[in-house]
């Protein structure tokens, strides 16, 4: 989409008049109850804290791996009412932000992450249907479809590119009119379709599901139980929560984009907050104007770039475009609603399908994605490998945060498995430099990301410098 294109009217802008600012997966009638939050003391031999997917999982595998391991898991508000519940929905198995950017920065190792992170997907999916899962899982795939001229070029360059080193199993180029025999969007000029390496989900459900099965195998859950302070406690560890604590030999934390309790671990992410609108569900007439039988992912190939998807009962996803960092890295309520990227998106949708003109959205909401530098997890431990934790999935956590769980059990058990011997694992990347630097090189970088955008996807010296430091964007 081109930055600032808008539809051949105003009247879009009335397709916001009755979105509701909540996330459309979290407003469902079905939602569960919480569980009570912990009072008291608790003991245990690993504690998980955070109740998103990174926690979950973690949970879950734990008891997987041993079922007599006496597992608690606290969650400072609900199960999946952050990042895990306000997502997309893409579930992919890359566990770099994508293969370019696994390239880029692992070109020794890529076959083994593309290798595991297959590996990865197949593990969800077939625990998705070991645990009954209700969370609407669809092995679509994705499509990233270029929209202007540079961009179809460079598709089909990467394309080759990919090919020549073995990298491309599994992915189709579409020309032009092979695109829009997939979905029929007029500034579609081509695209590559991985067919197996992204999944669609119900993330709200996703969350809700992997809640129930840990409880199932017997995972003690206290919900609106913050994880206040963590220290050494014994041969163990002990955290501090409103009403009581945990003392436990092991403890894992998932708490991605919020303050980790490790203090010196806080440098390596930023918030950075993204966008999406719902639209209400597509007539049979609307939905046959698009195509879009196969249901795929799809996502542009812009830097400021939109990904979106087709839900259950029909309705359309549009998000992305605007990444927004707030001025010293603070996770804010008041952040998740803003409207004027609301109106952005609204226009860029009408742009993408004409077609669609007078379909309203029901639904407009944000949250906070936990970025870092490399724009891919990292990984580590503390208190002498009693802790453990995970974070900078940077948007693309839905799947990549259960191969997360797996190193950080792996590393709480001191073992050395093809997880832990990766350099991915083993690295750091940049800590993000206080303020008011970090605001000023964020910021700088949108510009000129967006400059790109506007100029055949040129990148100027501040973007080729970055390049060359390794913190390069990729979308």
């Amino acid at each position: 989409m081109a930055p600032g294109a808008m539809s051949r009217s105003n009247d879009w802008t009335k397709s916001l008049s009755d979105a509701q600012p909540v996330p459309y997966w979290l407003d469902d009638p079905g939602r569960p109850r919480p569980e009570a939050a912990l009072t008291g003391a608790e003991t245990c031999d690993l504690l998980v804290v955070g109740g998103g997917y990174s926690g979950l999982w973690t949970a879950l595998i734990a008891k997987e791996r041993d079922p007599g391991r006496d597992v608690v898991l606290v969650e400072g508000r609900e199960v999946g009412w952050a990042a895990s519940g306000r997502n997309g929905g893409f579930c992919a198995a890359s566990l770099t932000h994508g293969l370019s950017n696994g390239l880029t920065r692992w070109p020794d190792e890529i076959h083994k992450l593309e290798e595991l992170g297959a590996r990865n997907l197949d593990a969800i999916e077939e625990a998705v249907a070991r645990h009954g899962l209700d969370c609407d899982f669809e092995r679509t795939g994705e499509i990233d479809v270029a929209t202007e001229p540079y961009q179809a070029r460079e598709l089909e360059e990467w394309y080759g590119e990919i090919r020549a080193k073995g990298l491309a199993e599994g992915i189709e180029y579409l020309d032009a009119e092979a695109v829009r025999e997939q979905v029929d969007s007029p500034t579609f000029r081509a695209g590559l379709w991985d067919r197996r390496g992204v999944a669609m989900v119900n993330p709200a459900k996703l969350a809700w599901g992997l809640k129930r099965a840990c409880l199932a195998l017997g995972v003690r859950v206290y919900e609106h139980t913050p994880a206040l302070a963590l220290k050494p406690y014994g041969a163990g560890m002990a955290v501090r929560t409103p009403y009581g604590g945990v003392r436990a030999r092991t403890v894992a934390l998932g708490t991605n984009v919020f303050p980790n309790l490790v203090r010196r671990v806080r440098s390596y992410t930023v918030p950075v907050y993204d966008y999406a609108l719902m639209t209400e569900p597509l007539s049979e007439e609307q939905l046959a104007s698009i195509g879009w039988k196969n249901r795929q992912g799809l996502g542009d190939s812009a830097n400021q770039f939109h990904y979106f998807r087709l839900s259950a009962d029909h309705r359309i996803l549009w998000g992305g475009y605007d990444a927004v960092y707030p001025y010293g890295g603070r996770v804010r309520a008041e952040y998740d609603d803003r409207p004027e990227t609301y109106a952005k998106l609204a226009g860029h949708f009408f742009t993408c399908f004409p077609q669609l003109e007078g379909v309203r959205f029901t639904h407009a909401w944000g949250g906070a994605i936990d970025t870092c530098s490399r724009f891919s997890a990292f990984f580590g431990t503390a208190h002498r490998g009693k802790v453990a934790y995970a974070a900078g999935y940077t948007g693309l956590g839905v799947g990549a945060t259960r191969f997360g769980a797996e190193v950080m059990l792996d590393l709480l058990a001191g073992e050395r498995t093809e997880r832990t011997a990766l350099e991915m694992v083993r690295s750091k990347p940049l800590p993000f430099p206080p303020e008011p630097f970090a605001w000023t090189g964020i910021a700088l970088t949108k510009w000129s990301l967006a400059r790109a955008d506007a100029h055949g996807g040129r990148r100027n010296l501040w973007l080729r410098t970055m390049d060359r430091l390794g913190l390069g964007f990729d979308s």
